[in-house]
């Protein structure tokens, strides 16, 4: 697709996060909106944590920008500068989109976990019934396990080195879904047949597997939430035993209709 052509008239988009090298999302939402005819970019920009409170709504100021995507660290931080939040990130307390209204307020809404969930479904995965050991309880790993609930997990056990972050997760599902079993996890694996990264173990060269895998047979199903054009340890592991996997592709894959969706929709 041949390079779009920018104007005064070009609606703003970007993504923010640090480090913000690895995204790909600024060629695909742009090559989006120029097919659905909207004049329209998504550009890339490293927000350092620290200075996240200074810069992030000095960003929604700016009155050609229309929205935002947001990757790690920030998708709790920028929460806190929404309007109003969608029924995800009202759950979690984190969003990966904000969209700028026509009455110029800000709406945020998490869209990771419905594309995590997406993509494993896109590669013929069962998820209902499944008992999931995920590690991680961020805002990705926050949105997932919710949408893995909502999907008809059975149970979730979370590995997270915040005890404070993952209780609270535990007690923000435990009110929305009785009926899955989500608590911390203990030493003992137990009984699991689904393994989700949703930590930011796999971004470096040179990581490992986020934690022990516990006992991993054919049928176990292996999610990752990490962008990588070769397999993670992680990846890796799901080969050496045949098992199905998605990664981070698949679950960008997933949401992109659904952020899109959510984009065009202003009120």
């Amino acid at each position: 697709m041949s390079a779009p052509t920018i104007t005064g008239k070009t609606r703003l988009f970007c993504i923010v996060g640090d480090p913000i090298v690895q995204v790909r999302s600024p060629q695909v939402y742009t090559e989006q909106f120029a097919a659905a005819g909207i004049d329209a970019v998504l550009v890339p920009m490293q927000v350092p944590a620290d200075r996240c409170a200074e810069i992030i709504p000095a960003l929604m100021a700016l009155g050609n920008l229309d929205g935002l995507l947001v990757t790690a660290p920030l998708k709790a931080r920028v929460a806190a500068f929404a309007d109003r939040l969608g029924p995800t990130a009202s759950c979690i307390g984190a969003v990966n989109a904000l969209r700028r209204e026509a009455d110029g307020s800000w709406t945020g809404d998490m869209f990771d976990g419905e594309g995590f969930v997406r993509g494993l479904l896109a590669k013929g995965a069962r998820v209902r019934g499944r008992r999931v050991l995920q590690f991680g309880a961020g805002g990705a790993g926050s949105a997932i396990a919710c949408a893995l609930a909502n999907a008809g997990v059975q149970s979730i056990r979370i590995v997270n080195p915040n005890p404070r972050q993952t209780q609270s997760l535990v007690a923000s599902l435990a009110k929305v879904f009785p009926e899955c079993d989500v608590q911390a996890a203990s030493d003992d694996r137990g009984d699991i047949d689904m393994i989700v990264n949703a930590s930011p173990v796999g971004m470096r060269s040179g990581d490992g597997p986020p934690g022990d895998l516990g006992a991993v047979t054919s049928d176990t199903l292996f999610g990752d939430v990490v962008l990588s054009s070769s397999p993670t340890a992680f990846i890796q592991a799901a080969l050496d035993h045949g098992c199905q996997w998605a990664d981070g592709r698949d679950m960008h894959s997933g949401q992109i209709d659904a952020i899109m969706n959510f984009f065009v929709a202003r009120t």
